[in-house]
């Protein structure tokens, strides 16, 4: 991989900021094309990463971009569906009845994200690592002007590099939505916090409802478990060697604690928790790996341009509880990549072809807000463009995606633009099952 000992170029056609999935998958999909591809990432990677559950969906994107081999080849942990308790209720899907035959996973996103950044590199792009993008210079309207900080060692220092498109896959960094002042968060009733950490040796919960030994893993698929509290919902997501456990909560219940506070409120939400305190009784906690992030649901008012686009985390993010976030970034990163592709064929149509990317992009922020959130319409969803969308998604997927949403009791914004779209008529419910108990 092109890291510390080779020159940034002083022009490409395509400058794409950040390596998570969103910029890997660009990348790849771009420089599979022949397009002169160079990729910026400001940390080094393998670098820690949340979001590790992966629903089977994705693998049409990783069959696009040709990274499937290397994943199947990685042995990530095959999840068989998901188990909910919301208010009690406990509600089982497997993604098999669903005619899913490949699976979903739960992988360690330092190695996933990885794995596809080499791809990128082994499909033709140029990858630079541990070097953050300051701004991007729009006055020549032919060839931005990305400015750069390289902290290679003593390569370290300023420099620039000129194109023309750039592509903003930054995450939650959002470079580009900064620079612009369009990053939005969304209405305050629905604003949440995200605190998370690891365990080792943590039992999980099978597709049975009963709970297994962490040995068990590859032997007994494991479901994504969540389970609501009083002050949010709780995720536990077991993977080869660590589980990942995050509490969602609103932001005023967190508000005047510090980080030491908030670290202990999270642990203590832990141990009190039907399940989840069964689950981790003789887990041991990973200090040092706790993580948080507030005010996480945001969108931004620009997304695509004559010359820039905005993907995956740098464009919008809504809510976990779904596992769309790696999903959305394979999903922009596909559109975007036609968008580009067709604009450098012909320029005098690339304000269509972004405008037409944007739409896509909003679709799908608006059928995972819909569904995570229960919200659309105004505060950057088109509810238009959502029912859009759903006629269009593929029958099984949207089916897996209405059934979900019948498990957490969020969603009835997207059950009424189901019904709106003329979608009503599905087996989705029939394919739900309820549980009187989970013997963990």
């Amino acid at each position: 991989m092109t890291i510390s000992n080779t020159e940034i170029p002083c022009s490409c056609d395509v400058l794409v900021i950040g390596g998570g999935p969103a910029g890997s998958s660009v990348a790849a999909l771009l420089a599979r094309d022949g397009i002169d591809v160079v990729l910026l990432e400001k940390a080094l990677h393998p670098r820690p990463q949340v979001g590790e559950s992966l629903i089977p969906h994705f693998w049409k994107y990783a069959d696009l971009t040709g990274a499937t081999p290397l994943i199947e080849s990685e042995g990530f942990v095959a999840k068989a569906g998901g188990i909910t308790v919301w208010n009690g209720k406990i509600h089982r899907i497997a993604f098999s009845e669903f005619g899913f035959t490949r699976p979903a996973l739960h992988v360690e996103r330092d190695v996933f994200d990885d794995l596809l950044l080499r791809h990128a590199v082994s499909s033709g792009a140029r990858v630079y690592q541990q070097i953050a993008v300051k701004e991007v210079n729009f006055s020549s309207e032919a060839r931005p002007l990305v400015h750069y900080l390289d902290k290679r060692g003593d390569k370290a220092g300023e420099g620039r590099i000129a194109c023309r498109y750039v592509i903003d896959a930054s995450g939650n960094g959002a470079v580009l939505a900064g620079q612009f002042g369009s990053k939005r968060l969304i209405d305050t009733r629905m604003r949440f916090l995200s605190l998370w950490g690891y365990f080792r040796n943590s039992r999980y919960v099978g597709a049975d409802g009963k709970s297994h030994a962490p040995e068990d893993i590859g032997a007994i698929k494991p479901v994504t478990f969540v389970t609501s509290f009083e002050d949010g919902w709780i995720w536990h997501i077991a993977m080869r060697k660590l589980t990942s456990v995050g509490v969602i909560l609103h932001t005023d219940r967190a508000r005047g604690m510090n980080g030491s506070e908030r670290e202990q409120f999270f642990l203590e939400t832990c141990r009190k928790t039907p399940y989840i305190d069964r689950l981790l009784d003789a887990a041991e906690y990973r200090e040092g790996l706790y993580c948080e992030r507030p005010d996480y649901s945001y969108y931004s008012t620009r997304l695509c341009g004559e010359n820039f686009y905005l993907l995956g985390d740098a464009a919008s993010f809504v809510d976990p509880i779904y596992s769309h976030g790696v999903l959305n970034a394979f999903y922009n990163a596909a559109m975007a990549a036609v968008a580009v592709r067709e604009s450098l064929r012909d320029p005098a149509r690339r304000a269509r072809h972004a405008q037409l990317c944007e739409n896509r992009m909003r679709q799908f922020y608006g059928f995972s807000r819909a569904l995570a959130l229960g919200e659309f319409g105004g505060d950057g969803v088109d509810a238009g463009l959502v029912k859009h969308l759903m006629r269009s998604v593929p029958r099984r997927e949207l089916d897996l995606m209405l059934a979900a949403s019948y498990m957490s009791e969020r969603s009835g914004n997207f059950h009424r633009l189901i019904e709106d779209a003329g979608l009503q008529h599905t087996e989705a419910p029939d394919k739900i099952h309820f549980m009187s108990r989970l013997e963990l």
